[in-house]
């Protein structure tokens, strides 16, 4: 194993204790988190969310929601293969969760940035306080309690 690390890591500057887990490899045992990363406010609260929800290391995982949308089969079928997805959508548009829609990937659980008392700017600023307060209910109620 770490020799398998060291070679899939060695010279790209990686740390390797901060490899994710393969989503491909293991979607069944993982959540896998799809994410709207809009250019505005609540699109980047949207991915922020999503990548503090991964590296809490509790059995979620975030996947490229651009890719799904282009129809990767490999990212469809990881979506179609997780334990439980969840969306955060950025906006009332909930470009992500039409995305899954139309792919054909059941939601488990859904959000939408800009219902969550966060207002849309056309800015990629965003108030960390909002990712924490969302990464935490949106832990809580997926049942991740509170675990980092």
């Amino acid at each position: 194993m770490e020799e398998e690390k060291k070679e899939v890591t060695e010279g790209k500057g990686w740390n390797v204790f901060k490899l994710l887990p393969s989503c491909g490899k293991e979607a069944a045992n993982l959540d896998i988190i799809f994410a709207c990363d809009g250019a505005s406010s609540v699109g980047q609260v949207a991915n922020e969310v999503a990548k503090d929800l991964t590296v809490r290391g509790v059995g979620a995982r975030m996947c490229c929601t651009a890719a799904v949308g282009a129809g990767s089969e490999a990212h469809v079928n990881i979506g179609k293969n997780a334990k439980r997805v969840i969306v955060i959508n950025g906006c009332a548009n909930k470009c992500t969760s039409k995305i899954m829609q139309q792919k054909g990937i059941k939601i488990d659980y859904e959000y939408t940035i800009s219902e969550m008392n966060v207002k849309k700017a056309p800015t990629l600023d965003f108030d960390e306080k909002d990712v924490e307060k969302i990464a935490e209910k949106i832990a809580e109620d997926v049942g991740y309690n509170g675990k980092a």
